[in-house]
């Protein structure tokens, strides 16, 4: 059934400063009456203000602080589907686990192995259109940073986002990574799944074959893409620019762990494939994918939506119009 949605969400942050804006309402006509106070005698300092009227102060207040949420539900525009399509397509299930560890900032293949992976990526995404996309974020520690969705536009920010400061921990976790791909799945299917696995595999992780024979027996396929060289890198510090060194001083360098990943792949039916040329490695994996059995894939595509943000803004602007309009003074009888 279809549901309002706000566009752009992010804007309704801005209704945190209602509440401030009430309490520093309050704070100031605490200080306006113990000024009252202060001035002297009851009678006269009435006299003095005979005029002002705190009734007419409150109204304006209430005035501006209602157009200031309304502005912030406006901006993030209320909207409403007026109509649902169903697209029915025929795909498979595609988790992609990517090393985020500082040593993928490692510049043996250009610009950087990350950057490359992320490319990697996208272009394999835009040959995957009708199959549903999920992402794994690893070091030392792995997170589902997306489940599997078809929105591939959502998908490709997150990937676009995705640095090494998006997991703090450092170290390279293939076996965890894994397990959590597998968790991401339907577990009652036993076909229409795939692993893309996307690391230097520069730490030996003891855990990852095991995890990825379970997989396997799960219907997993796991394919491994290497990132990196066997020559191997400096790893350079973001913030300093300067190469990491080891506790001795010694320049840290970073090597494409390619037997370990060559075995994650043998052991999950799936291939190993080392990212020189973007086409090329996105061939092969397409190759292994094709034969693969397709599942039908009901997705409900809201479209046509109607936006509601100009009567939030319209409503808005006619109680700012009316604030500037009322005095805070009331009107005397003659």
């Amino acid at each position: 059934m279809p549901l309002f949605r706000f566009e752009h969400i992010e804007f309704l942050l801005a209704l945190v400063f209602a509440p401030v804006m009430v309490f520093l309402f309050w704070n100031m006509l605490r200080w306006k009456n113990n000024t009252v106070k202060k001035m002297g005698d009851e009678n006269l300092v009435k006299k003095l203000i005979m005029g002002y009227s705190p009734k007419r102060f409150l109204a304006k207040f209430l005035l501006v602080i209602t157009a200031f949420v309304l502005t912030s539900l406006g901006v993030a525009n209320l909207q409403y589907p007026r109509q649902v399509e169903q697209v029915n397509r025929k795909g498979i299930d595609v988790m992609i686990a990517l090393d985020v560890s500082r040593s993928m900032l490692a510049e043996d293949v250009k610009p950087n192995r990350l950057e490359r992976a992320r490319q990697l990526i996208n272009r394999l995404m835009d040959r995957l259109p009708n199959d549903r996309i999920g992402l794994v974020l690893f070091a030392g520690r792995a997170y589902l940073q997306m489940p599997l969705t078809t929105d591939h536009g959502a998908a490709r920010i997150y990937v676009n986002s995705a640095t090494t400061e998006s997991v703090p921990t450092q170290g390279t976790v293939i076996g965890e990574a894994l397990v959590m791909c597998r968790n991401a799945f339907e577990k009652k299917e036993k076909k229409f799944k795939t692993v893309v696995l996307i690391t230097d595999g520069e730490d030996h992780d003891e855990n990852a074959l095991q995890a990825a024979k379970e997989l396997s027996e799960s219907g997993v396929l796991i394919h491994t893409v290497g990132t990196g060289t066997s020559q191997g890198a400096q790893i350079m510090d973001p913030l300093t620019k300067e190469p990491k060194k080891d506790a001795m001083g010694n320049t840290v360098i970073t090597r494409l762990n390619e037997p370990e990943l060559l075995q994650i792949a043998q052991a999950g039916n799936g291939v190993y494939q080392l990212l020189v040329d973007t086409d090329d490695t996105i061939k092969k994996i397409l190759e292994q994918i094709a034969g693969m059995e397709r599942k039908s894939i009901t997705d409900n595509s809201f479209i046509n939506y109607r936006s509601f943000f100009q009567w939030f803004l319209a409503v808005a602007l006619v109680l700012l119009i009316a604030e500037i309009f009322l005095s805070e003074r009331s009107r005397q009888k003659a």
